[in-house]
């Protein structure tokens, strides 16, 4: 169905809502269609659907329970509050206009913030970075751990949000498909900023360095070195957004320079096991099969994990082959680092993304506005920092 072909499809779908509010086949606390209902019947995408929602919520034309779906409001010159404090039962979720008993707890000061894993020093530095400024302006900070599964992080968001955290820090797992829980907060008019990620086509506050930049460094860097067979590799989901910038930077700089891109060089969906038994695995086989001379490594645990393949395979690091990293791997302050990397000023980005995050939430006004412009779009620039891990192309090309 389409209400209105020469509308964009996010607006057919909220003008829909309107006129059934409007013309009363929808009244004040009636449930409107579900997402799954609206997507089918104008065969759009869930991306669609909740930009149309959440611009029916910031006219205060619906509101939101979560896990239970979007209702009619109550005009606004009635008020609302005390209605939808009944309807959530007092305790249930955070809407828009901050009825019910979530938006009371909002004034503990509480920020969360949720990661897939403390695993690198990458990790603990943007933590440090994140609680210091957080503390600077008067919040507490509650970290949580996703081990990387969605599902997971879905469940402790909507647990943050059951403790009354004013507002969240979100750096998602690499996953295909969008956190729903992401979503809901968006249409909720929540306070969250992304750390890292963003979301295409769903217009967020986000924090990240420009990832495509960082690829592009790594290729130009090792090419002047010599190296022509450039291998790129993660064990992070192919179609996560940062993963995909950096392809996209890589294929940029080979096109840059007029070379043809090899797509056997893209090493993407691999699993690496633990210690010696990685030996074993498709990565291992193609480093041994010595296709590439060098190997830019999307996270710097992998590029670590590399370089211990390399010395027990017999290969050596930077003369048989040359590694560099996203992030260094490494933390030692008496003496430099080994690995060449793309530094990303991971203490800026935090303290980037609990600003703003401390900015909306004392300036509740801004929350929920419509225009572009009113979303915080940060991309830092990355800077090359070469190390021991990178060397000239020893074999002929």
């Amino acid at each position: 169905m389409s209400y209105d072909s020469r509308s964009p499809l996010y607006l057919q779908v909220q003008r829909y809502i309107e006129d059934m509010i409007h013309t009363k086949q929808l009244k004040t606390n009636d449930r409107i269609p579900t997402e799954k209902e609206l997507m089918e019947q104008f065969q759009v995408s869930r991306i669609t659907v909740v930009n149309a929602l959440a611009a029916l919520v910031k006219e205060g034309l619906i509101y939101r329970v979560p896990g239970r779906g979007s209702f009619v409001a109550e005009p606004k010159s009635t008020g609302t509050s005390s209605v939808r404090e009944e309807q959530t039962g007092g305790t249930e979720g955070l809407d828009v206009n901050g009825a019910g008993s979530g938006s009371q707890e909002r004034r503990r000061n509480v920020v969360g913030f949720m990661m897939p894993t403390l695993d690198d020093y990458f990790a603990m530095r943007l933590i440090n970075s994140i609680q210091q400024t957080l503390n600077e302006r008067g919040y507490s900070l509650i970290v949580a751990f996703s081990g990387g599964s969605k599902e997971r992080e879905e469940q402790q968001i909507r647990e943050m949000l059951d403790m009354g955290i004013s507002g969240l820090l979100l750096f998602p797992v690499d996953e295909d498909i969008y956190n729903e829980e992401i979503l809901s907060l968006k249409v909720n008019g929540f306070p969250f900023v992304l750390i890292d990620r963003y979301l295409p086509g769903v217009d967020t506050h986000y924090v990240c360095s420009d990832n495509r930049k960082g690829a592009e460094m790594a290729v130009a860097h090792l090419w002047e070195l010599g190296h022509r067979n450039i291998a790129i590799c993660t064990d992070a989901f192919r179609d996560c957004v940062s993963v995909q910038d950096r392809i996209a930077g890589y294929m940029n700089e080979y096109q840059r320079r007029g070379a043809m891109i090899n797509p056997a060089l893209i090493l993407t969906d691999f699993t690496l096991p633990v210690g010696e038994e990685a030996d074993d695995s498709v990565l291992a086989r193609y480093m041994k099969s010595e296709m590439a001379t060098a190997y830019i490594a999307l996270h710097g645990k992998l590029g670590m994990r590399m370089h211990q393949i390399a010395k027990r395979s017999g290969l050596r690091v930077p003369e048989d082959i040359s590694i560099v990293t996203f992030d260094d791997p490494e933390h030692l302050e008496e003496r430099e680092t080994f690995f060449s990397h793309i530094y990303q000023n991971e203490a800026q980005i935090g303290r980037r993304a609990a600003t703003i995050l401390a900015d909306i939430m004392e300036r509740p006004d801004q929350e929920g506005l419509t225009s572009k412009e009113a979303y915080h779009k940060v991309i830092l620039e990355p800077q090359f920092v070469n190390r021991r891990s990178t060397g000239p192309c020893q074999s002929e090309q």
